[in-house]
């Protein structure tokens, strides 16, 4: 298995589609090699989008094509979020069979519907055990409903992704799929054989307080902590803080809600983070972005530039050390557009610390409007998230 990564930052699409095509070629033996390719795009070139995708396919002729368009994109380990580039990373897969796929918002199953439809609509078996990539326009498809679907139909398989960006009302958001053009739905790539797929999902907050127990709570409402009034509780918490994080719970204050019912501890990447909305001091509630039942554990988090940055090193650490020898050959890297330079006023601030923590290993993707990932077991779309999927060979394949 073999991986290049490339960018170009040129404003003509025929000169960006050849730069990089010459790098990945002179990287895999020629462009005829890549089995798969993932290509991401720059607003410059939302309205050839047409264009861009057939001629990424004819570039890459024997290659799974998957792509979208991109408020910024990452190629090469680097960030560009601020003029043209286009960044096209690709593969050489021996032993891994591809499918790819395009999906409306109405053909996806209805809830009641058995795994098969999922199966049939995506066209790869679940015993072939794929993983998959998979990007989605944000405004035609119900992400959420498509990757719960996914998860009842392939409950074994990674998927990770991010929905496309960089649109607007005169070029709309676009996918692109094996030459093809969409500007609705969802496209991607399910993988099987010799590949494994391993998962990074760095929500970059930092808990604060201590884990409660959900004693009372209805929807999005919590009621009650440890049966203690949620808003008293949060009193508390906020009067027990330093100065700075007194100032981040007023500024960016967030719920981790574990996953597992029965959890009775629970690691910090093992809560899904989602947004504190607001209170009800009447009825002494908070209300969070996400469902939330009696029973479950749920802690305080809050977030900002040293604590994603932290966030993300201790998480791409411990994967390097969990992975020891099993070291992936390839990477993508779905970034949200509020992090990069917006979050930490430099560039290629997670494309270094990813260097740090796995050496020089080939790294493309693009800043998404939601970012897409697993949690605990469950897939889940993301904010403010950096989600890297890691491309290695399965232990003991050739």
């Amino acid at each position: 298995m073999r991986w290049e990564s490339s960018l170009s930052r040129h404003n003509d699409l025929d000169a960006a589609l050849d730069e990089c095509a010459a790098v990945i070629g002179a990287s895999l033996g020629g462009t005829d090699a890549a089995d798969f390719a993932a290509v991401f795009a720059s607003p410059r070139f939302n309205r050839q989008a047409g264009a861009l995708a057939a001629g990424a396919a004819a570039r890459f002729p024997n290659a799974a094509v998957i792509g979208c368009s991109a408020a910024g994109v990452i190629g090469s380990g680097r960030e560009e979020e601020d003029q043209a580039a286009l960044s096209i990373t690709a593969g050489a897969l021996p032993d891994v069979s591809l499918t790819t796929f395009h999906i409306r918002a109405e053909d996806l199953p209805s809830p009641d519907a058995p795994p098969d439809a999922w199966s049939a609509l995506i066209g790869a078996p679940p015993e072939a055990d794929p993983h998959f990539v998979v990007l989605a326009e944000p405004f035609s498809m119900d992400g959420e409903a498509l990757l719960a679907g996914l998860d009842y139909a392939y409950p074994r398989a990674v998927k990770i992704g991010g929905l496309a960006s960089g649109g607007n009302q005169l070029a709309p958001h676009a996918l692109f799929r094996n030459g093809e053009t969409h500007r609705e739905g969802a496209v991607g790539a399910a993988l099987s054989g010799n590949v494994v797929i391993d998962s990074v999902v760095a929500q970059g907050c930092r808990p604060i307080g201590s884990p409660m127990r959900v004693t009372g709570a209805e929807g999005n409402m919590l009621y009650t902590l440890d049966g203690e009034s949620s808003l008293d509780r949060l009193r508390r918490v906020y009067d027990s803080l330093p100065p700075r994080d007194q100032e981040l719970i007023r500024r960016n204050l967030f719920m981790g809600i574990a996953m597992d019912p029965l959890a009775e501890r629970v690691g910090g990447g093992e809560f899904l983070i989602r947004n504190v909305m607001g209170i009800d001091p009447r009825a002494g509630a908070v209300a969070v972005a996400a469902s939330v039942r009696e029973g479950q554990l749920v802690q305080f988090h809050v977030r900002d530039a040293e604590t994603s940055a932290d966030d993300l090193r201790g998480s791409l650490e411990g994967y390097a050390t969990a992975a020891g020898e099993r070291g992936a050959a390839g990477a993508l890297l779905f970034s949200c557009t509020g992090r990069g330079r917006h979050l930490y006023g430099r560039p290629d601030h997670d494309t270094d610390l990813f260097r740090d923590a796995l050496g020089s290993l080939p790294l493309g993707g693009f800043f998404c409007n939601g970012e897409i990932g697993p949690v605990a077991g469950t897939t889940y779309l993301h904010g403010y998230t950096s989600s890297f999927a890691l491309f290695r060979p399965r232990v003991g394949a050739g």
